[in-house]
């Protein structure tokens, strides 16, 4: 019996957003990776890039970090154009998200 074909096995997907960090931005990203007061979204977004910075591809960062694929890819390519700013989140269309007291 065949093994089901994926397209990922037949063109491996090499991410075109190579991180070439400065020294100021590698330690910014290790600080908030480490930092255990800091929310879990930014710590693990700060854990991509650092990965992303040592030539990993997209998939063995998720599988790493247990994260899909394509958000890796999302926070690579933000990181890329945007550096550190791109790892904010953006703003959201709607009613804004509030807890009641």
């Amino acid at each position: 019996m065949m093994s089901p074909v994926i397209w990922e096995d037949i063109i491996p997907r090499k991410s075109p957003f190579k991180i070439i960090l400065t020294n100021e931005e590698r330690k910014y990203l290790i600080t908030l990776a480490r930092k255990y007061t800091a929310p879990y979204k930014d710590v693990i977004r700060a854990q991509v890039i650092l990965m992303a910075a040592e030539n990993m591809e997209n998939k063995e960062i998720g599988e790493r970090l247990n994260l899909p694929r394509k958000t890796v890819s999302k926070w690579r390519k933000r990181f890329f154009y945007e550096r550190e700013k791109g790892l904010l989140d953006k703003p959201r269309a709607g009613r804004p998200f509030f807890f009641s007291l």
